[in-house]
């Protein structure tokens, strides 16, 4: 599973803004720091703020904060919101001839949820705490590099 770049970027975001800052970030900061454009990061913006990740304040001296209830929220909630109803693969659209015995799907949709557990594991705030993500072997994973190759 490759996270979209909707879903990449609001996660950039997130723990961007998270970083402690004397006045609030800007997109154009988040842009120019993040290599991304101005436009996609208003879209994402937008988004996040409905889901009240993020706090938005308009006019001079406004700017983007992490609202610290986010903090608590599950990684793999904030992935599964921002992935929507993603599947791995589609078999009817167009229909696929193999539908009927086929058990690929059911495997699919069954790592992609374990993907999703996983994720569950931590909290937003855990990987604002730590950087990291500790793996089975108890080695470290950074988790921009573990979203990215799921």
């Amino acid at each position: 599973m490759q996270l979209n770049k909707f879903t990449d970027y609001a996660l950039r975001i997130l723990l961007y803004v998270a970083r402690p800052n004397d006045v609030p970030y800007t997109i154009a900061d988040i842009a120019k720091d993040l290599h991304v454009s101005q436009n996609h990061l208003v879209k994402v913006v937008h988004f996040m703020g409905k889901q009240h990740w993020i706090v938005t304040i308009r006019g001079k001296g406004g700017g983007i904060r992490l609202n610290p209830d986010a903090r608590n929220i599950k990684l793999g909630e904030i992935v599964r919101i921002l992935q929507g109803n993603h599947q791995i693969v589609e078999c009817n659209t167009p229909p696929c001839v193999l539908r009927s015995q086929c058990g690929l799907k059911g495997i699919l949709d069954q790592a992609l949820e374990s993907f999703y557990q996983s994720l569950d594991r931590y909290t937003l705030g855990e990987v604002l705490q730590h950087g990291i993500l500790p793996s089975s072997q108890s080695s470290h994973i950074d988790f921009l590099q573990l979203t990215q190759k799921a």
